[in-house]
């Protein structure tokens, strides 16, 4: 099967002529629109986009505002092998997808399930035997290894740390976290072997 990669997804519509306002996730916002059509989460659909600037687009077919209204929330997916290679000792972060996760001596603690960005920097989802997840911040100290041709990195797991309730206090209910809706930023963009530390914003 074909690895797609997450390149947008379009939002609300503008005026009444059929633009949207399109979520751009490659290096140069205009650059979503020139790697042909697009197609949606199922592969089912295709889109072929004229950017217009300023985060609108033009969705070929696309003529009316109830239209364009039917597509809010759709996401824009491009097939792997259609992005311009990646150069010495860089890699796609969907490429880091289905790795082993190894620690320092080399024992296996999970695979990378996913390459998540909420907003603060990159973040590896790593999944292990059991079905757990292992969150990790994708940083040189914590990643310093990335061999996609021996597919695996390297990682340091962080230790647990338990802080038990002072004296006389109930131990506190844990905080349901509020909902996020995690988008991979700049997919296009290929990244240097040996994570970069995390910056604040979208990558």
């Amino acid at each position: 099967m074909t690895k797609r990669i997450l390149v947008g997804e379009i939002g609300r519509p503008h005026g009444v002529r059929g633009l949207v306002r399109v979520q751009s996730f490659t290096a140069e916002p205009a650059d979503i629109a020139a790697y042909g059509p697009l197609s949606d989460e199922g592969g089912g659909r295709r889109f072929a986009l004229q950017w217009l600037g300023g985060g609108l687009a033009r969705i070929e077919g696309v003529n009316d505002r109830d239209a364009a209204a039917k597509l809010t929330g759709t996401r824009l997916y491009v097939a792997r092998d259609r992005l311009p290679p990646a150069g010495e000792e860089e890699f796609y972060l969907a490429d880091l997808i289905g790795l082993a996760a190894r620690d320092a001596e080399g024992r296996e603690v999970g695979r990378v399930a996913a390459v998540e960005d909420f907003g603060a920097g990159t973040i590896l989802v790593l999944r292990d035997a059991q079905g757990g997840e292992t969150l990790l911040p994708f940083t040189r100290a914590v990643v310093p290894v990335v061999d996609i041709a021996g597919g695996a990195v390297t990682v340091a797991l962080p230790e647990a740390v338990v802080v038990p309730p002072g004296e006389g206090e109930a131990e506190p209910e844990a905080a349901l976290p509020e909902p996020v809706r995690p988008l991979p930023r700049r997919q296009d963009a290929p990244r240097r072997t040996g994570p970069r530390g995390v910056r604040g914003g979208a990558a």
